[in-house]
């Protein structure tokens, strides 16, 4: 069972019991965020990962407008002042997808056990975060700078779209990106193509990624996860 708290107070769980466990992984997540954002954050990642998992978490809710972010005992957990953030029994990550890596290492689960499967999670999961994010991240933030139309823009545009063709020719005979079998890496590049910062247009040429994402939003998993996140997250 997921509890959730704002920061500087205990954890409360669904059932509405006062139980704060310290070694209970934590999750530091958004309780409130800029409405653009609302939706589209990247705790999402880790969340969904836990639920995929089964593991037992806390969230601790940070209220980004309010500036929780930028607190002294924030910072000493992540410099950068970013979102998310995992204290696994003392064991501070942060950094996506370095949380959803060091999840599936230790428990085992959404990731190969072998050296090679391991190595195509590593490589898809990198690959989701640099080769194919970079770009269509970079496009977002130039237009709604006031750069589209422009030539960086109409570059970055041509660069997406060279990733997104190569990335529908490897998922044209293939269920999900890294094995066989749905790992983080899927976790990862899903919610890369699906957040608020891709321009779902780019996607409309691309028949076998529009079906991979649609496989891998349809999880039960998922649906539990924006459901929660929804219904907890307040929009400023």
């Amino acid at each position: 069972m997921a509890r959730w708290r704002l920061a500087g107070t205990k954890s409360f769980s669904a059932c509405g019991r006062s139980d704060y466990d310290a070694r209970m992984l934590k999750v530091y997540g958004f309780s409130r965020v800029n409405e653009f954002a609302r939706g589209n954050t990247r705790d999402l990642r880790v969340l969904w990962a836990a639920e995929e998992m089964g593991l037992a978490y806390e969230i601790v809710g940070m209220d980004h407008p309010n500036r929780d972010l930028d607190g002294d005992e924030f910072r000493a957990k992540n410099s950068f002042g970013q979102l998310p953030v995992i204290d696994d029994d003392g064991v501070v990550v942060t950094e996506s997808g370095a949380i959803l890596l060091y999840l599936a290492r230790k428990s085992g689960k959404l990731m190969p056990r072998d050296l090679a499967g391991e190595a195509q999670v590593l490589r898809w999961s990198i690959a989701a975060l640099s080769s194919v994010e970079l770009p269509v991240l970079a496009m977002w933030f130039v237009g709604i700078s006031g750069g589209r139309g422009t030539k960086p823009h109409d570059a970055l545009r041509q660069w997406s779209d060279m990733r997104l063709k190569q990335l529908d020719g490897w998922l044209a005979d293939r269920a999900f990106v890294a094995t066989e079998e749905f790992t983080v890496a899927d976790i990862l590049m899903t919610h890369v193509l699906s957040a608020g910062s891709t321009d779902q247009a780019l996607l409309h040429p691309y028949t076998h990624v529009r079906s991979y994402l649609a496989r891998c939003m349809d999880r039960p998993a998922w649906k539990k996860t924006i459901d929660a996140y929804s219904k907890r997250v307040a929009a400023a």
